[in-house]
């Protein structure tokens, strides 16, 4: 009885450490806190902040249509607060309307880690009206090398409030 009543405890402290730590990740969500769990960016929590994005500074956004899809489908993306039920990106601004996208700064994989074929979306060029260029510090994330342009609207700035190795090493 007492082995019993040890895996019940055990069970019930696993179950109620689980839910407050769901608890915890949906709170920090709808708070405007953004967790970085990808090589994208260093892993930590980042805070939405109010202004205009600039170039250089770290955004959050919500990935729309078919590259949403691709995202889904494959598991880039897990569940979260967007519209379509993933989770927002964490990209860093590095093109505005007017820009000028230089053959040299796209450098996309043609197969991702697990051999399927990856989307070349974004093309040498100028960056339209009200569109951005989104890339992670990350070579191998999915920016905006494969799924192109994203609306300047939807971009909120962020800064990093806990980073767990915010050198990348």
């Amino acid at each position: 009885m007492n082995v019993i009543s040890r895996n019940k405890r055990a069970l019930i402290l696993f179950v109620t450490v689980s839910a407050l730590i769901y608890l915890a990740f949906v709170f920090a969500l709808n708070s405007g806190q953004r967790i970085n769990l990808t090589p994208s960016l260093p892993l930590g929590v980042y805070q939405i902040v109010p202004g205009k994005p600039a170039k250089g500074d770290l955004v959050s956004f919500c990935l729309q249509g078919e590259f949403a899809e691709l995202a889904r489908e494959r598991g880039y993306l897990q569940a979260g607060s967007c519209p379509n039920g993933l989770r927002p990106l964490l990209k860093r601004l590095t093109g505005l309307p007017g820009d000028h996208i230089l053959p040299e700064a796209l450098t996309p994989h043609t197969v991702d880690s697990q051999g399927r074929p990856m989307p070349s979306a974004l093309r040498p060029g100028t960056i339209p009206p009200s569109m951005a260029v989104v890339l992670a510090d990350h070579e191998g994330s999915f920016d905006s090398r494969y799924f192109g342009f994203v609306p300047l609207e939807s971009l909120q700035r962020v800064e990093p409030v806990f980073l767990f190795n915010p050198k990348g090493e």
